[in-house]
């Protein structure tokens, strides 16, 4: 079975156990590591794997194909994404300091994307200007450098900025928790809809189980992949990303699924879907 997911140790940490075929019963796995940019577009180009992690904000384009599964994916609080500027932008806090500026983002698809469009719109008179994409990990660096005059981070960037020299102008995650009390839909996996879901469903959680009752079985794998991060903010990381969500949506992640989809469909950053459809 092809699956496709990122490097980053919420990922390998969950996938760990299935990808080394600890998981009785489990079809053998043929992994693509990849940045959500890259899955997202893996999942719309009609070719993609199997099972796949991709953001919550391309769900409405791969629907069709592929069915949200209730586990493994990445959704919680006190994880959102960060807006970082340079030290030449001053300390501010003050959202209009962006009005017409260049901003990097790791992904039009992205959660973190439809955040800072949402959050935008209700902050920045007039809008940005130009958004350019790039992978996450190049982000700071271009902020630092100046190639951009702010940038859109997630995952562990919410630990290393400072090293940067960069500021925070905002958390776009406690902005979203704050107007709903819901946690932020980041990252989903999907399976193809031909395939026994609950089966697939069955194994996800089997391994996620087991990355928790052996914590010290993935930690090779999970630093092999973690692109140079110290074991001290790879295991930031899990305890972040990897939490009650990961084992089952429930009616609170569903819940922020809705939410987040319905707000940006109407404002025509996604397509409608039928949102009952989802869970």
């Amino acid at each position: 079975m092809r699956i496709a997911f990122s490097p980053c140790p919420n990922d390998t940490f969950i996938f760990h156990a299935w990808v080394h075929g600890l998981i009785p019963g489990a079809p053998k796995l043929e992994v693509t590591y990849a940045d959500i940019d890259v899955t997202n577009s893996l999942a719309a180009s009609g070719n993609g794997p199997e099972v796949i992690k991709i953001s919550y904000a391309a769900l409405p384009w791969v629907l069709s194909d592929y069915a949200l599964l209730p586990c493994g994916g990445a959704l919680g609080r006190g994880c959102g994404p960060l807006l970082l500027t340079s030290p030449k932008a001053g300390n501010t806090k003050d959202p209009a300091v962006l009005t017409g500026k260049r901003v990097a983002v790791p992904s039009e698809r992205s959660t973190a994307y439809l955040l800072f469009r949402l959050w935008a719109a209700q902050k920045v008179p007039g809008g940005v200007g130009e958004i350019v994409v790039m992978p996450f990990h190049e982000i700071m660096p271009a902020v630092r450098d100046g190639a951009v005059d702010a940038g859109l981070v997630i995952h562990e960037a919410r630990f290393t900025y400072h090293s940067y020299g960069l500021g925070l102008l905002a958390d776009l995650g406690s902005w979203w928790e704050a107007d709903t009390n819901l946690p932020i839909p980041l990252g989903a996996i999907v399976a193809r809809r031909n395939l026994d879901l609950t089966a697939v469903a069955s194994w996800i959680r089997a391994s996620l189980r087991y990355a928790w009752a052996h914590p010290e079985a993935s930690r090779e794998y999970v630093m092999c992949h973690a692109q140079e991060l110290s074991p001290e903010v790879a295991q930031a990381h899990i305890n972040l990303y990897v939490n009650e969500f990961s084992e089952n949506l429930g009616k609170t992640g569903y819940q922020a699924v809705t939410t987040l989809l319905s707000r940006a469909a109407q404002a025509g950053l996604v397509p409608r879907v039928d949102l009952a459809a989802l869970s």
